[in-house]
């Protein structure tokens, strides 16, 4: 698929253009629209391949559980390696499009690694996450920030009193999620160790409010989000901020999701997610 197409769905995907002008630019390129809407079906995720980990896996155990946020219970998908040992927490962001069956699969992921995985839904203020994902895009771009950001500091807090957590608490998010996660590292002095997968960058003044240690990954391709690199950089390291930042060029914006084979990059998201491991386990087990 052209790289054009790809630029403008990241767009879309950003939350830049609403529905209309996505449509209005995708009909001009592919000739028009049931072309565009063609196009669509091939660059929307299909969460029917979600599953690497299945939720019968004798390694782990999986539930709906809910914790107490600043609008009121915060429900969330949480995954529990079975062994008997206490374990590190992990926050699971989810992307633009709520929580789902890939990110319950990424928090299961988490869990064979020996983490305790807790992916909230960041919609449970207005109802939860709907099975149409347009639907849940429009209301995760209504959210308020800070009271979003809020909910997941919460759920640092549950976590590192979870009866199973030794204490130590990292986050993990992708896309949107990406972006709340640097927000939650600003905002959560708890926290030990930030994962966001081609975030938004929070702003210069509020880096130095940044406790956690950060592994950011971006992708080559991923120009918007790729243009705030640079002033973050700078900041972290004027406030002598523990970080490592890997391009991994050639890739786009949301390589990481394998339901979405126009973005998806194996190469790049096996070697993300092992150096994320790597990262966790030794920020984690102290």
């Amino acid at each position: 698929m052209e790289q054009k197409i790809i630029d403008l769905y990241n767009d879309y995907d950003l939350g830049l253009i609403d529905r209309r002008e996505f449509m209005t630019k995708l009909a001009v390129i592919a000739g028009g629209i049931t072309a565009a809407y063609s196009l669509l079906s091939m660059l929307e995720n299909d969460y029917a391949n979600a599953e690497v980990i299945s939720e019968d896996d004798p390694r782990i155990s999986a539930e709906y559980v809910n914790y107490r946020g600043t609008t009121g219970d915060i429900r969330a998908y949480l995954a529990t390696p079975q062994k008997e040992a206490k374990v590190p927490g992990i926050v699971v962001i989810h992307e633009i499009f709520g929580l789902n069956s890939h990110i319950e699969d990424v928090a299961r992921r988490l869990a064979t690694e020996d983490f305790l995985a807790l992916a909230p839904d960041a919609l449970s203020p207005v109802g939860g996450t709907p099975e149409n994902q347009r639907e849940a895009f429009t209301l995760t771009l209504k959210l308020d920030s800070e009271t979003t950001v809020n909910n997941y500091v919460a759920a640092v807090k549950y976590l590192r009193s979870h009866p199973k957590s030794n204490g130590n608490v990292g986050v993990i998010g992708f896309c949107w999620g990406g972006g709340m996660t640097n927000q939650v590292a600003v905002n959560s002095p708890e926290l030990k160790a930030a994962v966001p997968f081609y975030g938004n960058q929070p702003k210069s003044e509020d880096v130095n409010k940044i406790k956690a240690s950060l592994l950011l990954h971006y992708a080559g391709n991923d120009n918007r989000i790729n243009q705030g690199i640079a002033a973050f950089e700078e900041a972290l390291k004027k406030a002598s901020i523990d970080y490592r930042l890997y391009m991994y060029e050639g890739a786009n914006h949301a390589f990481f999701n394998d339901t979405n084979p126009e973005r998806y990059n194996r190469e790049a998201s096996q070697l993300a997610w092992k150096r994320t491991i790597e990262f966790l386990n030794e920020k984690l087990r102290l």
